[in-house]
């Protein structure tokens, strides 16, 4: 947690820390940074400069006034003398841009995003053009900006620009008679979001920033899978009424019968994405417990997980009332713990893993 407490005697009047995230109360967006990217520079309201030990920089400002995102954008190149091409797209419904940063012996990506004031926000994610393994932390650095409130909980918009979604599908739900409305790509960006942060996950095998590192791993699969799911969810919640525990316990059955799979196909993660998993009722631990959380926040319910290296496993988190189970301590809160692998109830859990110590929490606000 190091670079957060830094961050926040940095900002302590601009910007304030909430989990993991940082938040301008000045222009509401948000971002949820790669481990290890320090403020270097930048007054601290309008502008801002993060930097890595690995070569990345990323540079954020505000135009109060700009006229759109592709003025924005266009400005930004002929500034910077970069060759590079730029690109008009939509981000949760307004005009957005990218731009692709060629200048001097740099390179990167860029993005323009509107705010929810006229207001638009230029970052740009760069490096020496020499380091070519960067490229995977310009994409996940860019991807974690939530320019709104609203689209804390939308797909990133790198992965949006890479697979916008435009029309949707009917499918069935896994082991019910009832089916929902998702995006015709949602699997396949929700992957690809995985993927990507995989990537990014794997530069911090030994460095000991691995648990922040780790955590966000999880935290971006969230933000990313929440309204992808939406739809799911409300249909899994109409379906299976009830007080929050019996909605708890119906869903948690659910995630159980699921078939155990570790999908090393494509980026050699275990992790098998949310819509799959809902659809075709299959996946680890971790995508289980992360589905069934998401399920639970859906309908309401404060709802995380919990991690554990040295057990290789995942559990799900939920702050529900129930007249005995096991619990685990985060945030001032007893958590009730939900094994999603093995036919059990709410709040058992084996006892060859019942060390608190060993386990990481993660909660979504």
């Amino acid at each position: 947690m190091k670079r957060i407490f830094t961050l926040i005697c940095v900002f302590s009047l601009c910007l304030y820390c909430s989990a993991e995230t940082l938040f301008s109360p000045t222009w509401g967006f948000s971002l949820d940074l790669p481990a290890g990217l320090e403020f270097i520079e930048g007054d601290g309201k309008n502008s801002f400069t993060f930097q890595s030990q690995n070569g990345l920089a990323l540079s954020l400002k505000v135009y109060p006034q700009a006229s759109s995102a592709l003025t924005v954008a266009k400005d930004t190149q002929s500034r910077l003398r970069s060759t590079g091409q730029t690109r008009a797209f939509t981000y949760d419904g307004k005009p957005a841009a990218l731009l692709e940063l060629r200048f001097q012996s740099f390179s990167g990506w860029g993005l323009v995003l509107a705010l929810d004031t006229k207001a638009h926000l230029l970052a740009l994610a760069y490096g020496p053009t020499r380091y070519t393994n960067l490229q995977n932390m310009y994409m996940a650095a860019l991807n974690a900006i939530a320019p709104t409130n609203r689209s804390r909980l939308l797909p990133g918009p790198m992965i949006e620009y890479l697979y916008p979604r435009t029309e949707r599908k009917q499918v069935q739900l896994f082991g019910t008679e009832n089916s929902a409305l998702i995006f015709t790509n949602d699997a396949q960006a929700a992957q690809a979001l995985i993927d990507l942060e995989y990537a990014v996950l794997t530069e911090y095998q030994s460095s000991p920033l691995w648990v922040e590192a780790w955590t966000r791993f999880y935290r971006m699969i969230h933000r990313d899978s929440f309204d992808r799911l939406a739809h799911i969810a409300f249909i899994l919640e109409r379906e299976w009424r009830g007080h929050e525990l019996d909605f708890a316990e119906q869903a948690l059955k659910w995630v159980q019968s699921f078939a155990y799979e570790r999908d090393l196909s494509l980026a050699e993660s275990d992790f098998v994405n949310l819509v799959s998993a809902a659809t075709e009722g299959r996946g680890d631990c971790d995508s289980r417990s992360l589905l069934w959380a998401i399920l639970l926040r859906q309908a309401n319910i404060p709802a995380g997980i919990m991690i554990s290296a040295e057990f290789s496993h995942a559990c799900g988190l939920a702050d529900i009332e129930a007249a005995s189970g096991a619990r685990f301590p985060l945030n001032g809160t007893q958590w009730l713990v939900a094994e999603t692998t093995t036919d059990v109830a709410i709040g058992r859990i084996a006892s060859s893993m019942s060390n608190i110590n060993a386990w990481i929490g993660i909660v979504f606000d």
